[in-house]
Formats: structure tokens, C-alpha cells, sequence
């Protein structure tokens, strides 16, 4: 299974799905091709693969040609990051091309279709669940306070009235 990683840059949000490697139709594919949204239910969108990782780990890197992994000298960008200024260390990185051990696989959207992305990864309606939840939520509390609040008021006019009678209970017994 691929996991894909859908970066919207207008919005700057992410999204995630699931795809089996046969029905994405990605295998044999680099790093920088642009590949139709449609096997993941996105028509009309156009998608640029920008990188991604294998079942261990490892990077893919668009400079390295190839599938498999291979032992590079690094001094920055995917699968190093350098300590020092000008440091550069040997690592292990995948090659620019999709292959069975891929993982995650990393796009962004070049052109967009007529619906939203939230909308077609289902995030839109559950924010709207979200939104909904938290008002119920605000009124219950709002409930709880007006309820608290009569309760302490209904305390001090009932101390108040004991005070009353405590005072005419002296003024009785001093008279």
C-alpha cells in the first residue's frame, strides 16, 4: 500500500490516502512527473510527485537515478542534515524512481479541478462536525454557569434571611 501525501500549497494543508501500487499506476515513476488525480479521486486535478520514503525509512532523493538504494555523499536537502557549515557525511538514500518499496509518496497540486481537496477527502464535513460539536459544547457551559450563578444567589438571599432572623432572635432575647 502507498500512503499519498497531497500538499494543497494555496491552502497549505496536507492530505493523506491510502492507494494500493496496481491501481495508482505510479510504479516506474520519478520524482518531478506530473501524474492526472483521477486514481485517487480527484478529477481534474494535476499532481507533481515531489518525493517520498521507503518501508525503512530511507528518502527518496531526485538526484540519485534508480530504484534501489545507494550510498551518497551528502551536504544537505532530503536524508542529511549537516551540523556545521559546509559538513557533508556519506548516507544511505533511495533513487528518484517509485518502485514497490516506496511507502509514502509525497505530491503537490500543479492544477486544480472544480471541487475543493477538503471536500473530496471528506475533511470539509467533518469540520462542520467539529464546529457543531464545540457549540453544543459553549451552550452546555453557559447552561452550567446561569445555573451555578442562581444557585449562589439563592445562597446568599437564604444566608441573608438567617442573618434577618438571627438578629431578631437577639434583639428578642435582649429585650
Amino acid at each position: 500500500m502507498f500512503k499519498i501525501v497531497v500538499a494543497d500549497p494555496k491552502t497549505r494543508r496536507a492530505y493523506q490516502k491510502e492507494v494500493s501500487p496496481s491501481q495508482s499506476g505510479l510504479i516506474g515513476r520519478k520524482i518531478g512527473d506530473k501524474v492526472k488525480g483521477d486514481f485517487l479521486g480527484l478529477p481534474g486535478y494535476e499532481l507533481e510527485i515531489t518525493g517520498g520514503s521507503d518501508k525503512d525509512g530511507f528518502p527518496m532523493r531526485k538526484d540519485i537515478p534508480g530504484m534501489g538504494r545507494k550510498k551518497a555523499l551528502l551536504s544537505g536537502g532530503p536524508g542529511f542534515k549537516p551540523r556545521k557549515k559546509g559538513g557533508r557525511k556519506k548516507k544511505l538514500v533511495r533513487g528518484n524512481t517509485i518502485s514497490e518499496d516506496i511507502v509514502q509518496i509525497n505530491m503537490k497540486v500543479v492544477t486544480y479541478g472544480k471541487e475543493s481537496l477538503a471536500k473530496l477527502f471528506g475533511k470539509e464535513e467533518a469540520k462542520e462536525e467539529v464546529k457543531e460539536h464545540k457549540k453544543e459544547k459553549k451552550e452546555e457551559a453557559k447552561k452550567e454557569l446561569e445555573e451555578k450563578e442562581t444557585k449562589k444567589e439563592e445562597s446568599k438571599e437564604k444566608a441573608k434571611k438567617g442573618e434577618e432572623k438571627g438578629e431578631e432572635g437577639k434583639e428578642s432575647s435582649e429585650g
